[in-house]
């Protein structure tokens, strides 16, 4: 087994390789042609292959030297990647999430300052999404979604739960002085079909034919109630400013709960340091309120 490898003369093969020209390998790494080739035969020699054709004009790889280069190349830029974390004299750690929208847009975005602040070495990177995700094909350490906690293979834990009430643009709502003048409206909905249902089954009224709009983000569902196309669900605690602001209103305090909102990941996996501080921040800042 080889125990030492030159680095040097790992860097001057990757460069020479790329370039197929000692001469460029050469000004590349700011040193002369004639030792990028000396560097080159050394790691040949250590090999014990050769890992250039020496053509007239120009290199060629060899079989051995093609197989060399890729693995070579992925391990530099592992390595830059990895410096490229130092912040400060201490490494970042890469954080990668996913989360539904409506949850990132309404209440995580207004509060990640104060994260930042808390936490200035993690590099958090979030990857939006309508609440359908594969947090091993993503290459995901934990995603927030919306539910009932119960996803094959993850641990979950609640953050909040978010009870959904009918809002509506602030034209519309005089037209809806009670729950059953809504059999009337656009009834807007999303891809759980059953939310209108259990809505009007916890006032015990039949629920209306829907027709409305079929959205499958919350966003678009609140910004088409907002523009008057008609009456959205929506989890009140992710679109208060909306509801402070008046762009939207809630006719009817009637509110269904569907289910709350988890930061989950696999359970093969166990959590990372930076998860756990994550974790830890999210279900303080949820338990401040809104």
């Amino acid at each position: 087994m080889r125990t030492h490898l030159p680095l040097n003369a790992l860097r001057a093969f990757e460069a020479a390789s790329r370039h197929l020209s000692f001469t460029k390998a050469g000004l590349e790494l700011h040193v002369t042609q004639a030792a990028i080739s000396h560097q080159v035969k050394s790691l040949e020699e250590n090999l014990g292959v050769a890992l250039f054709r020496r053509l007239p004009r120009g290199l060629a790889l060899t079989d051995e030297g093609a197989a060399l280069l890729p693995e070579i190349a992925e391990a530099f830029r592992r390595i830059a990647s990895t410096l490229d974390r130092f912040e400060g004299g201490q490494l970042q750690e890469v954080l990668t999430l996913g989360v539904v929208s409506s949850f990132a847009v309404g209440w995580l975005l207004p509060r990640l300052e104060r994260f930042r602040a808390a936490h200035p070495f993690i590099d958090l990177r979030l990857q939006t999404n309508n609440n359908r995700v594969d947090l091993a094909g993503e290459g995901l350490d934990g995603a927030i979604r919306f539910g009932d906690g119960a996803w094959h293979g993850t641990d979950a834990v609640e953050l909040f739960a978010a009870p959904l009430a009918p809002a509506c643009a602030p034209a519309l709502a005089p037209r809806l002085r009670r729950p059953e003048d809504l059999a009337t409206e656009t009834l807007l909905r999303s891809y759980r079909a059953d939310e209108w249902a259990r809505w009007f089954a916890g006032l015990d009224l039949p629920c209306p034919p829907l027709r409305g709009f079929l959205f499958d983000s919350s966003l678009a569902l609140a910004e088409a109630a907002a523009q008057g196309a008609g009456v959205a669900l929506l989890p009140a605690r992710l679109f208060a400013r909306d509801l402070r602001s008046g762009r939207l209103v809630r006719p009817f305090a009637q509110e269904v709960a569907l289910g709350s909102y988890w930061l989950t990941r696999l359970r093969s996996r166990p959590a990372s340091p930076a998860l756990q501080s994550f974790q830890d921040w999210l279900l303080a800042e949820a338990a401040l309120g809104d």
